[in-house]
């Protein structure tokens, strides 16, 4: 499971599209509708939160709005409703991690957005986080 901190305008069609369906799974997990993945490290920022269910829509909503803006379509009506959140805190250093992450993926299956990519300057993060200090979260497998 890949629950990226980076804005979901960097992915490839093939990562936004796992990304959904990891968003989906997550929420699935955090509603207590599933067993596998309860344990996984990348849930923790969301179980940190006042509302895990509603931080976890907070992010698919800037998912979905971005598979909008690509014409595809993904169902709305599978994010959990859920009470406002707050950004949601993210390390530099987390963000620069998985930027590397992704450009390695994107090298070998996504060439011309790798290209397109390369010279990106400032890393933005998904719209639930706000960039903050810091080196790569203590959840992160690395």
């Amino acid at each position: 499971m890949r629950i990226w901190s980076l804005h979901p305008k960097y992915l490839d069609a093939r990562g936004l599209v796992a990304l959904w369906r990891e968003g989906l799974l997550a929420q699935a997990v955090l509603r207590g509708e599933t067993v596998g993945y309860r344990n996984h490290p990348q849930l923790i920022r969301f179980r940190e939160q006042p509302s895990p269910v509603g931080c976890v829509a907070a992010y698919l909503q800037a998912v979905h709005a971005e598979s909008l803006r690509r014409n595809y379509r993904f169902d709305a009506g599978k994010i959990a409703s859920g009470r406002t959140v707050v950004p949601v805190a993210v390390p530099l250093g987390q963000l620069a991690f998985e930027w590397r992450h992704l450009m390695t993926k994107l090298k070998a299956r996504a060439p011309q957005r790798y290209a397109a990519q390369a010279g990106v300057a400032e890393i933005v993060p998904h719209p639930l986080f706000r960039a903050v200090p810091g080196d790569v979260a203590a959840w992160e497998r690395t």
